[in-house]
C-alpha cells in the first residue's frame, strides 16, 4: 500500500507531477494561439488571391516579388 501512495504522489504521473503539466499545457496553448493566427494571416493571403476575384495590389506584388522586376524610378523597401 505503501509502494502505490508513494508512486501516485511522486511518480511520473503523480501529483508532484501535475504542475509540469499545467505548465506544459500553458506553452502548448501560447504556441496554438500564435499558429492560429499565423492561420489566420494565410487564410486572408489565400482569400486576396482568389482567381474569381484576385486583389490587383496582392497580385502585382507577388508577381514582382518573384519574377524580381521594377520600374527605375520605384524604390524597393526591404521588409526582411
Amino acid at each position: 500500500m505503501v509502494f502505490f501512495g508513494a508512486y501516485a504522489v511522486l511518480g511520473p504521473n503523480g501529483l508532484i507531477a501535475l504542475g509540469d503539466y499545467k505548465r506544459q499545457l500553458v506553452a502548448r496553448e501560447r504556441q496554438y494561439a500564435a499558429l492560429d493566427q499565423r492561420r489566420a494571416m494565410l487564410q486572408n493571403r489565400v482569400t486576396l488571391l482568389d482567381p474569381r476575384h484576385a486583389n490587383p495590389d496582392m497580385v502585382d506584388e507577388l508577381v514582382r516579388k518573384e519574377l524580381n522586376v521594377a520600374h527605375p524610378d520605384e524604390v524597393i523597401v526591404p521588409l526582411k
